[in-house]
């Protein structure tokens, strides 16, 4: 892909449910738009005729001129930034290019994480033998960080609530790194268990809030969107 801030949401070989949920929006002015994503929404429709339906497909009935800035994975709920036209698209993808753009996420985990936060500090690539998922790869994989804060532990069953800032953006990277600890996410049907996947009905991800300079008066701001869980 041109912009490697766009991560494919990997889905194209089978249809995904309808998702009846609407896209609410957070924030909006003449240059760009803020939406919250519902779970199970693409962010961008997929090859398959299928799987039309998504975000931008929805957004750009209205506005044809729409643009994604970034993506979410389809079981991602959340904060998502559009552009209104070519050039804050151009400024925003800059953004996240140089890393100056800060995304911060709620999660609960499973299982009691011991350590109040840390840094996880793991390379990922692609996995030939299970795509569509990545895995650990200290010899070939791309740099990946993620720093994690508890906000919460839970009991019965044993459960962890965190923050989550990513500090580089890989496709899957905080279900891959939350499982890489031994604590894979509620509801996660790539790099959970059969017992996690199964302790809730959508993954249990949400991206809370995104800080960054607006891109026509160049003002630093931070969107956020309420976490459903």
């Amino acid at each position: 892909m041109n912009n490697p801030n766009l991560k494919a949401d990997i889905i194209d070989n089978f249809v995904v449910p309808v998702c009846f949920e609407e896209i609410k929006i957070l924030y909006e002015d003449e240059y760009l738009l803020a939406v919250n994503k519902p779970s199970g929404l693409l962010s961008l429709s997929g090859k398959n005729p299928m799987n039309k339906d998504s975000v931008h497909y929805r957004l750009v009935q209205q506005q044809p001129d729409i643009r994604l800035v970034h993506r979410l994975d389809f079981g991602t709920s959340g904060i998502m930034l559009l552009a209104k036209n070519k050039v804050m698209n151009a400024n925003l993808t800059k953004q996240f290019q140089v890393r100056s753009v800060i995304k911060r996420y709620v999660s609960i985990l499973a299982g009691e994480v011991v350590k109040s936060e840390g840094l996880i500090d793991l390379p990922i690539a692609k996995d030939s033998l299970l795509f569509p998922r990545l895995k650990i790869c200290h010899q070939d994989g791309k740099s990946a960080k993620s720093h994690y804060k508890i906000m919460e532990r839970l009991n019965e069953p044993s459960r962890t609530r965190v923050i989550f800032t990513p500090l580089t953006g890989r496709t899957h990277q905080l279900r891959i790194h939350s499982q890489a600890i031994g604590h894979p996410i509620l509801g996660c049907d790539l790099y959970g268990t059969e017992k996690t996947q199964g302790m809730s009905t959508r993954l249990l991800l949400h991206a809370l809030d995104i800080t960054f300079a607006h891109p026509e008066s160049q003002t630093r701001m931070t969107l956020t969107s309420p976490c459903p869980f």
